[in-house]
């Protein structure tokens, strides 16, 4: 039998809040728009999804570790991901946006299919980690490589 590492309470009650806002957004009870005062707590995160299938949605919650100056490869994901950083500052640049950095408490979102040039961990000397959630309807790869040229699908910046 496998064994998971154990993640501190204040991991997973991060973790928790952030899939349950993705959960709510799909769930009909919504979310407080960006522009309401939520009653506690603050948004770290207000974004419209493109749209998916209810019915077979899954959420996949992935952590993202990089050592100090690591990067990934050029890539892209057939499905809506929202970043959480947890530790460090990351770099990022998806093709037609410009390249941004996140510091920890920091969230952003990737539209699916974005070629993702830029991922990486912006110390040279510092590790960084980040949580990924996959909101996907359909059976898929995560990440992928970058479509050659000439054959990039067209990409959802709503």
């Amino acid at each position: 039998m496998k064994t998971m590492p154990i993640m501190s309470s204040n991991k997973w009650v991060k973790s928790l809040a952030i899939l349950a806002c993705v959960a709510m957004s799909f769930s009909g009870t919504g979310i407080a728009p960006a522009s309401s005062k939520p009653s506690r707590g603050k948004i770290i995160l207000s974004r419209s999804l493109p749209r998916l299938d209810g019915a077979n949605l899954k959420v996949t919650v992935v952590e993202v570790p990089y050592g100090a100056g690591e990067s990934s490869a050029p890539h892209s994901h057939p499905c809506p991901v929202i970043g959480y950083v947890v530790e460090g500052t990351l770099r990022s640049k998806v093709n037609g946006e410009a390249e941004a950095t996140y510091n920890v408490g920091e969230s952003f979102y990737e539209a699916p299919n974005g070629i993702h040039v830029i991922s990486a961990n912006a110390s040279a000397s510092a590790p960084a980690k980040f949580l990924a959630f996959f909101v996907c309807d359909h059976d898929t790869p995560l990440s992928v490589p970058p479509p050659t040229a000439g054959t990039q699908p067209e990409t959802n910046h709503e």
